[in-house]
């Protein structure tokens, strides 16, 4: 791998624009909200049974969008009954971006916020450390296992905190998406960085089968349109060539021949499909319904 690639987790203010680049050129909200609309209420249709409360724990909630759209099927399935919802997320920026949103939203008054500036491992830490465990009715992690060093632990850990009749939702990326062939051919030559890992909903299900863990795994196509990376010196372009590398200025830092390599496989079947002139990168996503 040549010194001067580097991980794109290096330039924050690189990731979080070309990731919001890929948000705009992917129909990666739209392929949640099919599930939330969907799957979503029949899998929550139980777990308020019985119960003056509901308790959400949101790990990793981002911004909140998602969140949210989650919160709003609960609200329609138990209209009557109050909802704590807590949100573990590392980053600052996020919790506010989240907190902006929640202030602007109406219909929220039976629901209670509390953020935690933490990551998952941190926040396990603690509730151990202080003995602190309390039983969640839904918990959901969504797009964030990617960012947790021990995978298995995690799991088992927030397991054990779902109480009768609960759920945890698990999204990302399936195991029949171009993502799980891209980093299988290319992860070993692109820059390592030990705040991600590659990990697909294959690498996942086989986890939870080894723990022997109940679930039910659903994929919905989602497509990435990238055609703008095969244009030279196209801005968009480079910066979702970046965020499907995970290397920072990628066309400009990368070998010729790894280059070159990735530009044609991403023009693959087995990447893409081509489609009315545009490339779309197979986005696929799973969801991943895990019983108490």
């Amino acid at each position: 791998m040549a010194s001067s690639m580097r991980s794109l987790f290096s330039d924050h203010n690189r990731y979080v624009e070309s990731f919001r680049r890929f948000l705009n050129s992917s129909t990666e909200h739209q392929c949640m909200q099919e599930f939330m609309d969907k799957k979503l209420p029949g899998i929550i249709a139980r777990i308020g049974d019985r119960k003056s409360e509901i308790k959400i724990l949101s790990i990793g909630g981002g911004a909140g969008e998602i969140d949210l759209q989650i919160l709003s099927k609960v609200q329609i399935q138990y209209p009557e009954i109050y909802i704590n919802n807590e949100v573990v997320e590392p980053s600052a920026e996020q919790i506010a971006k989240y907190k902006e949103l929640v202030a602007k939203t109406s219909n929220l008054k039976n629901i209670k916020f509390a953020w935690h500036k933490e990551t998952s491992s941190e926040y396990q830490n603690r509730i151990i450390e202080k003995k602190e465990f309390q039983k969640w009715d839904f918990i959901h992690m969504i797009q964030m296992l990617y960012y947790v060093k021990d995978i298995p632990a995690t799991l088992k850990f927030f397991h054990s905190l779902l109480a009768t009749n609960a759920k945890m939702l698990i999204i990302l990326v399936s195991g029949i998406s171009g993502w799980d062939k891209l980093w299988k051919k290319y992860g070993s030559r692109l820059p390592q960085d030990d705040l991600c890992q590659y990990v697909t909903s294959s690498d996942l299900t086989q986890m939870l089968d080894k723990l022997g863990i109940k679930y039910e795994c659903y994929d919905l196509l989602s497509t990435m349109d990238i055609s703008d990376c095969f244009i030279d010196g196209n801005e968009n372009g480079e910066l979702l060539c970046d965020f499907l590398t995970e290397t920072c200025n990628f066309n400009t830092t990368a070998p010729p021949d790894l280059k070159a390599e990735i530009m044609k496989d991403l023009q693959e079947s087995e990447f893409s499909v081509k489609k009315e002139g545009k490339v779309l990168f197979n986005n696929s996503l799973s969801f991943i319904v895990v019983e108490a």
